[in-house]
């Protein structure tokens, strides 16, 4: 019988981050300051630490983790491999399926692998509260249980949507001493406006990072702001999963022939990925791997967003970074997939888009949860509705093995678990879930928005990005 669960002991966790950037197809674009239209990082140096800052730039391939973080990361770290055989009988495929579990951790999710540096961090730099968005309110959670542990307090905005279908995870933000609100808030500024324009608005990521923004700006109290995903920062942070399972898998004689993640921002699929990536551009991989990054058809950015630049918030108080996009107007739809409701990804992940070194497939929500319920019913974890797509790209891989007598090894990222998202199962079996699938012609009034609010914007594009709108 295969082995089930391939465990690291503690010495095995990563003393090293990886970092993508100088391994890029293509250097990363800078960020555009709108005010200047020219290259410059705006308010950032106002609202994150130097050592972040410093990762975010950093062209360096490996960054050492501080022995502080890896002490913390004991908590769950390593976390486990399974095999899937249980999932590959029922499905009766010729393939093997793995899932690297991330649901070990104290907040559920992968989150929690970037919020203990990014807290540790700004508490060494003498920080003592910090704020941030939540879509699902796994980023929240994690950020909660960081600042718990280092003594900083912590404030969050969570998306309006996801704080009314989960009210669990804002009691856990409060176990762990967090503050929380739900967002469109009337705590800041940028709040207000949207309230007073819409007051039954449920809100989006964009909104609530503008309102962790400007909390962090505006704070009377020395704050800082934290961020879940995009930033290259948080991606290299989340490389503890894929660098773990490399050695996970070699314990087992095996190398996957392709890997699935889901992606909101794009940080738990970046975490897995980008150590493979470095095996095949270091020539160390022992077969061509295919990258596949799934999203929500509720929330396309990459299968129907364009690569440009746009802002990372609603209120448009961040720089511009280069991105595929829905546009930083972005309303989406209530499903429950919270953690993909973001209208842009990582710069990365546009970069190996563009360079066609990974590819990205949208599902819908009844699809995905179609999926989810075989995995339930064969592995017995019940999963997060985000790595459910991912689920949902691995299941179809098997069956396509299944049709052609394939034996390949299927690789996906589990993220997180659902026993917060018992709403959504719920729905799912009184058959109340949409299929929401955004229309393209949205995308296109968006972009419109854009261009008219920065005429010069197709200079800049096609100066940096290098490449026409999609």
């Amino acid at each position: 019988m295969p082995t089930k669960k391939i465990l690291l002991p503690e010495d095995d966790i990563p003393k090293q981050w990886y970092n993508i950037a100088p391994d890029l197809p293509k250097p990363m674009p800078p960020f555009i300051d709108p005010s200047t239209k020219e290259p410059g990082v705006g308010i950032v140096p106002k609202i994150f630490p130097k050592a972040i800052i410093g990762q975010e730039l950093s062209k360096e391939r490996w960054i050492d983790i501080p022995d502080e973080v890896r002490e913390v990361y004991k908590i769950w770290r390593p976390s486990p491999l399974y095999r899937a055989t249980h999932l590959e009988k029922l499905l009766k495929t010729p393939a093997k399926i793995y899932y690297k579990y991330e649901g070990v951790s104290p907040a559920g999710s992968h989150k929690t692998n970037t919020a203990v540096p990014q807290v540790y961090y700004n508490m060494k730099e003498g920080v003592t509260r910090v704020s941030t968005e939540t879509g699902a309110g796994q980023w929240g959670s994690a950020l909660s249980f960081a600042a718990m542990t280092f003594g900083v307090k912590a404030t969050v905005y969570m998306v309006r949507a996801s704080y009314d279908q989960k009210p669990y995870r804002k009691m856990m933000i409060h176990a762990f001493g967090g503050e929380i609100f739900a967002s469109p808030s009337k705590q800041t500024e940028a709040g207000r406006k949207i309230l007073a324009e819409d007051p039954d608005n449920k809100g989006s990521l964009g909104i609530a990072i503008s309102e962790a923004v400007e909390d962090a700006l505006v704070s009377e109290v020395k704050t800082n702001y934290t961020i879940g995903s995009v930033f290259n920062h948080v991606l290299l942070h989340q490389t503890v999963i894929g660098l773990e399972t490399q050695k996970q898998m070699a314990m087992v004689d095996d190398y996957p022939d392709v890997i699935y993640g889901c992606i909101g921002g794009g940080s738990s699929y970046s975490g897995l990925i980008w150590p493979f990536y470095h095996d095949k551009v270091t020539k160390k991989a022992p077969k061509e791997t295919k990258l596949i990054a799934t999203e929500a058809t509720a929330c396309p950015k990459v299968t129907k967003g364009q690569y440009i630049y746009d802002h990372g918030d609603t209120a448009r108080i961040t720089p511009l970074v280069p991105m595929h996009t829905l546009g930083h107007d972005f309303i989406p739809a209530p499903i429950h997939a919270g953690g993909l409701r973001y209208h842009g990804i990582a710069p990365t992940i546009s970069i190996l888009t563009q360079e066609n070194q990974m590819t990205t497939e949208a599902y819908n929500q009844l699809d995905v949860f179609d999926a989810a319920k075989l995995f339930i019913q064969s592995e017995g974890i019940i999963p997060a509705p985000e790595p459910s797509h991912a689920i949902k790209g691995a299941i179809d891989e098997a069956l396509r093995c299944k049709e052609t007598g394939e034996e390949k090894t299927i690789l996906f990222l589990l993220c997180g678990h659902g026993h917060f998202d018992m709403q959504a199962y719920e729905d799912y079996h009184m058959g109340k879930l949409q299929p929401y699938e955004y229309p393209t012609e949205k995308v296109a009034e968006s972009m419109d928005k854009l261009h008219t609010l920065y005429p010069w914007l197709d200079k800049v594009n096609k100066q940096y990005i290098s490449c026409e709108p999609l």
